[in-house]
Formats: C-alpha cells, structure tokens, sequence
C-alpha cells in the first residue's frame, strides 16, 4: 500500500489537527494540569470530548458502538496528540486496552466507558527498571475459582487514575491478562510524576484477589494477547513521537525565522538551513515507517511485528534528534520554561522509553531476524 493518507484519512486527520490544536494545545492542557499539579496529569473535560469526537472508538468495532476503523486511523490522532503535547489517556486507553477487550466478554463492562471518553484504563507491564516483558514474574496463583496476584508493576502510565488496570502475571499455566478493577483490595497503586508532567504509578499487588471471568482471553494464554496489546501500544507510540519531533521542528523553524542576528534571520545560515534540511528527511522517514507498520497492523501480517519494531526504534531516534536540534538552535533560552521546545524534549524521553526504547526495538529486530 502507498505510504500516504487516503482521502477519508486526510479529513481525518484535518479534524484531529483543528481539534487538538484549540482544545488540546500546551498552555490549555500540559502546561495547565502541570502548574496546577493535578494528581491525574490530564484533563478529564477532555477526555469527554475525545469521546464526543469519536475518538475514543476508533479501534473498536461497529457493532461495539466504535468507528472500526483501524491503526493508520489511531496513529493520525495519535500524531496530533504528540504534535501539540496533549496529555490525555487515548494511547492507554483507546489503543492498548482497547485492542485487548478485542473478543473479550470484558468488553460490555469496560468498553461503554471507554467510548463515552469516562473510564481510564491502565497496561501494567513493566517490573524492572527497563521494559522487559519477556521477564514478567509476577505470580498469578490459583484460589478456589479465580487467583491471588502477587508482585509489583512499575511505569503504569495513569495508572493512578485507572479505573480498570490490566495486568500480566505468571499461572501455573502461563503468561495471562488479568483486568483488575482500581478498588481491588490488597492493591496498593502509588502516583509518580514523571519528567514530562504525566502521571505514572508503582503498583504492589498483596494477594489481590480477582476470579476467572477478570481473564482476558484464555487462562495461559496472554503471551498472544499482549503481544498484540503491546502491538499496537508500540505503533501508537511510534506516531506520537511523529507528532513531538513534528511539532519541535515547526517550533524551532519558526523561531529560525524569528531570531534575528547580525541582521539576518538566523534560518539564513547555511548550517542551519542544512541542519534542518537533515531533520525534514529523517521526520519523513520515521512517519512513514510508522504507517507502515500500522498498515500492516490492519493487515494482520506475520511481518507487522518486525515493522512495528523498525517504527518505534526509528521515531524514537528521529524524536530525540528533532528535540535536540531544537534546544540548540532555539541557543540559551530553549533551556528555560519560558519556550515550550524544552517539553518536546521531556515527552521524547517518556516516549521513547514506554513499551522499550530505540536499543530495545533495535536489538528485538535483529532477533526476529535470527541474529
């Protein structure tokens, strides 16, 4: 398939953009929740609208109440979201828990909410200090008709707002998906902010009791469900980090245009010029690679796995080099909160390392590929 946006993909995109730019943008939303140090780190007026919006619903299926649509279409929102900062749960929520309530009797209880832009969910993966979830060893074990979970999670992106987190843990059986409600006696959920205002969570899960209708999917078999969970998280997440390298260069080629020195515009120097020229083709890179890979999502190719991880590796790269080049050029001030180019580079690094940063993609790609 070509790697551009189709017509109804492009009206798409102009109605997130419009949206996000007005209700989303820094000084409504990030810098707003983050001055006035909200304990959930996001908007929950906003929330509702992305629900209004449809927003909400676009992986879930027609007869569910969504758009069905597919992952090109989340990653256009995905886009706009990362260009303008916007702090909301829709990659979480609308993307990874979304995609794990697929087929699931779980969903007539969670997913109502979820499109109505009310309920928040949570992906508590992540035990160490790196994501890691080939080495999940948290215990799930049996009681009566359901099971104890024992362990901790770390990196539970608003977990400390969810009102359902899904949990992978280790049965006698195998790696299973667990939803547990946020209330669930024996969890104890600790609110961390994290470097770009937003909100994440150390979890201790003490003999937390859930029965066998909290499974997502079939007891021991959770390895296929969070892969494909942990699929789409991983593609949200590359286009979101479009969206941040996106919205630093336009920042920072304004400000090229703006700056002036020695008379001239300092965008009128070669080096700069060839300095962003560098950055433009990497950013077109990244952002096909990100379609690409969300294509074949919606495909259901054996070769999406691979590709979603060349899209999260290649962003995360392309993120960090746009926000980098950005607090240069924009020289001492870009340093200071006064200029928002230094909270593009916050979210890179929160970006980059949720679901595994570039290294991690980078090295999961060469073992895919025998190495």
């Amino acid at each position: 398939m070509p790697l551009y946006l189709t017509e109804d993909q492009a009206m798409l995109r102009d109605t997130a953009r419009a949206f996000m730019a007005e209700e989303g943008a820094i000084a409504k939303q990030l810098r707003k929740y983050r001055d006035m140090n909200c304990k959930d780190g996001f908007g929950h007026a906003l929330w509702k609208q992305f629900g209004e919006m449809g927003f909400t619903g676009i992986l879930a299926d027609e007869a569910d109440g969504g758009l069905g649509l597919g992952h090109v279409e989340a990653g256009i929102v995905l886009e706009e979201v990362g260009r303008n900062l916007t702090p909301s749960p829709f990659l979480i929520t609308a993307i990874a828990a979304v995609e794990a309530l697929k087929g699931s009797a779980l969903r007539e209880r969670w997913l109502p909410g979820i499109l109505a832009g009310e309920t928040v969910a949570a992906l508590a993966v992540d035990e160490g200090a790196k994501h890691r979830p080939e080495a999940i060893a948290m215990r799930a074990d049996r009681q009566g008709n359901g099971f104890t979970l024992s362990g901790a999670k770390q990196f539970v992106v608003q977990g400390a707002s969810a009102d359902v987190i899904f949990v992978a843990a280790q049965a006698d059986e195998g790696l299973t998906l667990f939803a547990v409600e946020k209330d669930a006696k024996g969890l104890d959920v600790e609110g961390v902010r994290l470097a770009d205002a937003s909100i994440g969570a150390r979890m201790t899960f003490d003999g937390v009791a859930v029965d066998a209708d909290a499974v997502v999917g079939e007891i021991g078999g959770g390895e296929a469900v969070l892969g494909r969970v942990l699929g789409a998280a991983r593609a949200g997440a590359a286009s979101e980090m479009v969206g941040v390298a996106s919205g630093a260069m336009e920042r920072t080629v304004e400000y090229l245009r703006d700056r002036k020195q020695f008379g001239r515009a300092i965008g009128e120097f070669q080096a700069l010029q060839h300095r962003a020229a560098h950055l433009y083709s990497e950013l077109e890179i990244a952002r096909a690679a990100a379609i690409k890979a969300q294509q074949l999502l919606d495909e259901g190719s054996a070769k999406a796995d691979a590709m979603v991880s060349v899209a999260k590796a290649k962003a995360g790269w392309t993120a960090r080099l746009a926000v980098q080049e950005g607090v240069q050029m924009h020289g001492g001030i870009g340093m200071t909160d006064e200029h928002d180019i230094g909270l593009y580079m916050k979210r890179e690094r929160v970006l980059d390392e949720l679901f595994g940063d570039a290294n991690y993609h980078a090295d999961r790609l060469a073992r895919l590929n025998g190495y």
